[in-house]
């Protein structure tokens, strides 16, 4: 995913957000409804979290120095997970506290039109939000489905809008109904209940993005796709008698590491397998453009040995 395309997304969301963050606290304030204040606190958090991903994708970009000497692409996980932790907080369980307080003092719902009316109208911009999230994503998703997107991503931006956007419809239908079951029946037991769901399904996306996140933060290899290009540009040389391992680790979202031990034979001299190293280095760098730091390194493949070799550490991919 390109960097632009996920800040197209996020300053889409962005924008929604805030819009509707104001509308909703001012529906909030005439009617009374609980719906609309988990919404309205939901769609502040949301605003944050797309300021949280556009600094971290700034801070990203930071050159390498000494303390960081494979640059700072990993500041974008760190935000992310920053992202689910404040979504998981701040939307999830607010919500979830105002539904058990309506549900304990019920509040009669006041000039129910109104909040019905920034509900109509914030629907219509959140969908104009994922539908750019979505028009984005379409351009690095491929033949993957959604899941698989969301599950796969190294960039966390795209995944991170989407989840929200798709959020943030579902929990505006759920305050559209609660609202509306509250306006017909005058019970408020609708509206509180309404505002349960929203806060139940704040804390499921936190959930599922903060354990998205944190594999990337732990540290994730290429993909079974660009893993097979790595082997496959590896083992097309003539020159190496044996991958012996290797193994792989995105430092950011579009830089990957490779380090392999690659098995020479005892014959060939040493401008020689420095001549090929190099070669070796272009075609992975072809195969895998985003494969920017490579590190290979000679040996001498002994497939007599009695000790055990490292053989056994090759890395296969993602199932």
């Amino acid at each position: 995913m390109s960097a632009s395309g996920g800040n197209k997304a996020i300053i889409a969301a962005f924008s929604a957000n805030l819009g509707i963050a104001i509308t909703k606290f001012i529906a909030w304030g005439f009617s009374g409804s609980s719906s609309m204040l988990a919404e309205g606190v939901h769609s502040v958090a949301d605003s944050g979290n797309q300021l949280l991903l556009l600094f971290g994708g700034r801070q990203a970009r930071r050159a390498a120095d000494r303390e960081h000497p494979f640059g700072y692409g990993r500041e974008r996980y760190v935000y992310a997970f920053v992202v689910a932790i404040i979504l998981f907080s701040i939307g999830g369980l607010f919500s979830i506290w105002e539904g058990v307080q309506k549900l304990q003092h019920p509040h009669e719902l006041e000039m129910w039109w109104l909040p019905m009316l920034v509900l109509v109208v914030a629907i219509c911009l959140e969908g104009f939000s994922l539908r750019t999230a979505i028009k984005e994503s379409n351009h690095t998703r491929g033949s993957q489905s959604w899941i698989q997107f969301v599950r796969r991503a190294k960039a966390p931006e795209l995944p991170v809008v989407l989840l929200e956007d798709v959020a943030a419809l579902l929990g505006l239908v759920f305050a559209f109904v609660g609202v509306g079951l509250t306006a017909i029946t005058g019970n408020a037991v609708f509206d509180a209940i309404g505002t349960l769901f929203i806060g139940a399904l704040l804390v499921l996306v936190a959930i599922v993005l903060g354990i998205e996140t944190k594999s990337l933060l732990v540290g994730e290899g290429a993909t079974l796709e660009d893993h097979k290009r790595i082997v496959a540009a590896i083992e097309s040389s003539d020159e190496i008698e044996k991958l012996i391992h290797i193994k792989t680790l995105y430092v950011g979202p579009e830089e990957l590491l490779v380090a392999a031990k690659l098995g020479f034979r005892t014959d060939m001299p040493l401008a020689r397998v420095a001549a090929e190293i190099d070669a070796i280095e272009r075609k992975l760098r072809a195969a895998v453009p985003i494969a920017r730091i490579i590190y290979l390194e000679p040996d001498v493949y002994r497939p007599d040995a009695t000790a055990p070799t490292t053989e056994s550490i090759v890395v296969r991919g993602e199932d």
